[in-house]
């Protein structure tokens, strides 16, 4: 269980046993458990925009993602942040791109990204919540983690981050195993997440073409680019 221990501890704020002897190489290891904790962290969301949802459908939204900021500590929202200041930083020099990745603070473009993230995720929630659609909330943020495994492997690393180093202990029936799973629960479920597979592969081609690798902060950017694409698809998909 330590993997499963271990991989809640970096992706969210929920209690766990401590852990003795840790070894960093462990928690690339455990990376194989990282759609289970998203399973974990739609759990959450589901919860509590269910409850805020007993009063109004915006309560709930508002509810919802402050619970998924929280659950994760808001760490993809700050590899967000952060490419798109990269991006910004260096979009008419490319070469000035490793060099602004580096840089800790937060820009005007990395600030806008962060807001309309937030509002687009809020907006989503409450048509998610009006419409019922509880078990998207417990697939979307599964689908999201199972990305940062599969781009990991496609894209060669930017930096020696710890993301950039996941592909190296990632076997593959975990690829396969959690898309199986995941695919089988959206059949059953939601249908329309059967077209999460493009999703990733867009971030995956995004990311080639316009940096040409990833970094940590990437994966996190796409985990939620991801999931709010997802939640727009099902929102799409509920009201047609």
């Amino acid at each position: 269980m330590r993997g499963l221990i271990l991989a809640i501890q970096f992706l969210t704020r929920l209690p766990t046993p401590p852990l003795r002897d840790f070894d960093p190489a462990e928690l690339t290891r455990s990376a194989v458990w990282f759609p289970l904790v998203g399973i974990m962290i739609g759990a959450v969301v589901l919860t509590t925009s269910w409850l805020g949802a007993r009063l109004d459908p915006w309560l709930g939204a508002l509810l919802g993602l402050l619970a998924w900021v929280w659950v994760t500590g808001g760490l993809h929202l700050d590899g967000l942040s952060d490419l798109f200041d990269d991006l910004g930083a260096a979009h008419r020099d490319p070469t000035r791109l490793s060099g602004v990745i580096r840089d800790p603070h937060i820009g005007g473009m990395g600030a806008l990204a962060l807001g309309l993230q937030l509002i687009t995720k809020l907006v989503l929630l409450m048509l998610i919540v009006r419409e019922g659609l509880w078990l998207a909330l417990l697939l979307i943020p599964a689908w999201g983690r199972l990305g940062t495994l599969i781009w990991a492997r496609l894209l060669p690393p930017r930096d020696p981050e710890l993301g950039e180093r996941l592909a190296w202990r990632i076997p593959p029936w975990a690829f396969v195993g959690w898309g199986l799973l995941l695919l089988a629960a959206a059949f059953v479920w939601v249908p329309v997440l059967l077209l999460a597979p493009l999703i990733l592969g867009f971030w995956a081609i995004f990311l080639h073409w316009k940096v040409g690798g990833m970094s940590g902060d990437m994966l996190g950017a796409g985990t939620e680019v991801s999931e709010s694409l997802l939640l727009a698809l099902a929102c799409a998909w509920a009201l047609t």
